[in-house]
């Protein structure tokens, strides 16, 4: 048997992270056991269903690299296959027409409720012989079993069983011809040979009602591994807030995609206490038995920080590419500065985000002012005295680099008779507009000697007013 998975996101909104975490954990099981894997647009929902929406998924699962081996495949292309497996239905006495208003439904659903019952169709239309009443477009109902049981065992969650009386005879095919959700999806997993539906758990009531059309179709029938929810880190529901937000936002945020990946797996999986891995490791350790049956929580700082870890190991020129359209928004001159790469080599190591990387960047490709706090708190006359004496000492410099500049410091430090901090702190400030940069020595170099000393001399013009 070829295993093959699907992944069916109904493009109503964007990619979210619970349906990236679903994409993936189906895509690690086709990948795992060198099978197929199946993107599917459910776009029968035709009020909420957008281009833009659709748009977002492939932008989101790109983004993430998501491969995709057949798709994607679109369910309004496939009514006339919905229509016709309907009418064999009703051929088989499997399914019958439904004549009932939406008043006559909430009606019967008000009454149901007030005897404290649980709201289903009462299969008034199921055997009726009364005549259809005129102008009125029918649905087409499954005709659910009225005894026994459905059982299947859930590949995480483990067996399960429910009495077919507690399901009603849901509606296959709407007035306007288009099938429901449960009817659409049965038969596109049927006709796409999907042998795993990986899906979340909002879905494990649907299930029963999906394999009895199965059996009525003599139709073989997947496994089912349905994963639990995401939960905020307060334990409710995931939120916009808590980080429930499009998958391409995280990217325009700053974070990479790998490492997205990485958190994403560890959400109710585990393999160990492995913590960072490569994709190729996910796909080798990867096992639905190993999903936990509770719900996961989203913690944004542990994103944070295993973003951190990635952006530490990759390629500088990499990160200087994804850094380049923040520092462009940022009003940088690009090719007026130093060596992109080079700068990017120097902060790696100090930012979480791609964001925070261009951000602590932006210092070495346009000035800076200091906050008026700054210069009260480092423009003194004292610092005035000492910078002037480093400044005559940098413009006299031979070689313009890290260890030259250092000593010139050092030198400043000893004739003064002051301590380091005393030089590095209001010299910092001055050059960068800052207090947290990485040491002064490298960022002077960096930034070289023109545009040091033309800082500092604009700088030290400000002493006077303070």
């Amino acid at each position: 048997m070829i295993v093959r998975t699907r992944f069916a996101p109904s493009p109503t909104g964007y990619l979210h992270i619970g349906g990236a975490r679903t994409a993936l954990f189906s895509w690690a099981y086709a990948r795992k056991h060198g099978g197929r894997f199946v993107l599917r647009i459910e776009d029968t929902d035709l009020e909420r269903s957008t281009k833009a929406s659709i748009q977002a998924i492939h932008d989101g699962m790109d983004w993430l690299g998501l491969d995709y081996d057949e798709g994607p495949f679109y369910q309004m292309e496939r009514l006339q296959r919905y229509q016709e497996v309907a009418q064999q239905l009703l051929e088989n006495d499997q399914a019958y027409y439904c004549y009932a208003s939406k008043e006559e439904l909430e009606a019967m659903r008000q009454q149901q409720l007030a005897a404290g019952l649980k709201p289903r169709y009462d299969g008034r239309w199921r055997d009726s012989k009364q005549t259809p009443p005129a102008g009125v477009k029918p649905v087409i109902r499954f005709k659910n079993p009225l005894a026994g049981h459905v059982t299947f065992n859930d590949l995480i969650k483990g067996k399960i069983t429910v009495a077919n009386q507690e399901l009603d005879d849901l509606v296959l095919i709407r007035s306007d011809g288009v099938p429901t959700y449960n009817f659409s999806v049965v038969l596109d997993d049927l006709d796409m040979n999907i042998t795993h539906v990986i899906r979340g758990d909002d879905h494990v009531n649907n299930t029963p009602r999906q394999i009895n059309i199965l059996k009525a179709l003599d139709a073989p029938l997947p496994e089912y591994a349905h994963v639990p929810m995401i939960l905020g880190a307060n334990g409710e529901r995931l939120s916009k807030r808590h980080g429930a937000v499009s998958v391409t936002q995280y990217r325009e945020d700053g974070y990479l995609p790998e490492a997205l990946i990485n958190y994403l797996a560890r959400l109710g999986w585990s393999h160990g206490d492995e913590e960072i891995f490569s994709r190729e490791q996910l796909v080798e350790w990867f096992d639905l038995t190993a999903i936990s049956r509770s719900p996961a929580k989203f913690n944004p700082e542990k994103l944070h920080w295993l973003n951190q870890q990635y952006l530490k190991q990759t390629d500088s020129d990499r990160l200087a590419e994804l850094a380049r359209p923040f520092l462009s928004r940022d009003d940088c001159i690009l090719d007026q500065g130093p060596d992109l790469t080079k700068v990017i080599d120097l902060l790696k190591e100090r930012v979480n985000t791609v964001e925070e990387l261009a951000d602590a960047a932006v210092f070495f490709f346009r000035p800076l002012e200091p906050s008026e706090e700054l210069r009260q708190q480092f423009y003194t006359i004292e610092s005035k005295t000492i910078l002037s004496d480093l400044l005559k000492k940098l413009i006299q410099l031979e070689n313009w680099d890290r260890e030259s500049i250092h000593q010139a410091i050092k030198d400043t430090v000893k004739a003064q008779g002051v301590k380091f901090p005393k030089v590095a702190m209001p010299l910092r400030v001055m050059v960068t507009g800052e207090v947290h940069t990485p040491s002064i020595d490298a960022v002077l170099e960096l930034l070289g000697r023109e545009e040091t000393l033309k800082r500092m001399t604009a700088q030290m013009d400000k002493f006077l007013d303070s």
